[in-house]
């Protein structure tokens, strides 16, 4: 590839990258990609960042090219106009997590669109609720996680898959990371039952909250004592 592709040398690209296995094992899970993600980041290390060609890829419509356009485009560069129509236009779910993690944190909207976008149908509301998530994880200072607790109590058993899972996750960190808010967090888990049945892989925490607070607060407090035990 030359120092300046074209987009259609990057089309071809990442044609040559399709694998028909890995496209059906996503299918299975919803999504509409068959490129490794091993392969397609190698290929944007070498592109590094051009937003005229991610603006491109974008607008070709294909989930690998836009994929990749969230690697390689600048994130400061679109305005909360262009951050919401591009999201509005996301049918993948493997999509909607990349663009929020690499362009849309990175843009200086974030919060502005979180309080948009949350209240949104199943990828819009996952969009909102996993910016949400962030702000609970680090930082909470101003958010209002009783209110938090409330949405997700009224809304989360009858929402959308997607934004389901992201509200799942939503009620797992406020019960990690907030003790003063965990026992009510374990409580809407149990009543609610989302997600409680769903196999988890072996050596892997479920997604049913009780069970994912219980454990990863277990976890946090074993490193704290083996950190207090090596300082002694």
């Amino acid at each position: 590839m030359s120092s300046e592709p074209t987009i259609a040398d990057v089309l071809r690209e990442l044609a040559a990258l399709e694998d028909p296995k890995i496209r059906e094992a996503n299918e299975r899970r919803g999504d509409d990609y068959g490129v490794n993600l091993t392969r397609l980041r190698g290929l944007a290390g070498r592109l590094k960042a051009q937003h005229q060609l991610a603006l491109q890829l974008w607008a070709a419509g294909d989930t690998a090219g836009r994929l990749l356009a969230t690697l390689i485009c600048r994130p400061k560069a679109l305005s909360p106009a262009d951050l919401d129509a591009m999201v509005r236009d996301i049918r993948s779910p493997k999509l909607l997590d990349w663009f929020v993690v690499n362009v849309v944190r990175a843009s200086s909207h974030a919060e502005a669109l979180r309080l948009r976008w949350k209240d949104g149908d199943d990828l819009l509301g996952r969009a909102g609720w996993s910016l949400t998530t962030e702000r609970v994880v680090k930082k909470a200072r101003d958010l209002d996680l009783e209110a938090l607790l409330d949405q997700i109590e009224k809304e989360m058993k009858q929402a959308p898959i997607y934004k389901q899972w992201a509200m799942n996750h939503c009620l797992a960190e406020i019960g990690i990371r907030h003790a003063q808010h965990r026992q009510r967090a374990i409580r809407i888990g149990e009543r609610l039952a989302v997600l409680i049945d769903y196999p988890a892989s072996p050596g892997c925490t479920p997604p049913y909250a009780p069970i994912w607070i219980a454990e990863m607060v277990r976890r946090n407090e074993e490193t704290q004592r083996q950190g207090r035990r090596t300082s002694e």
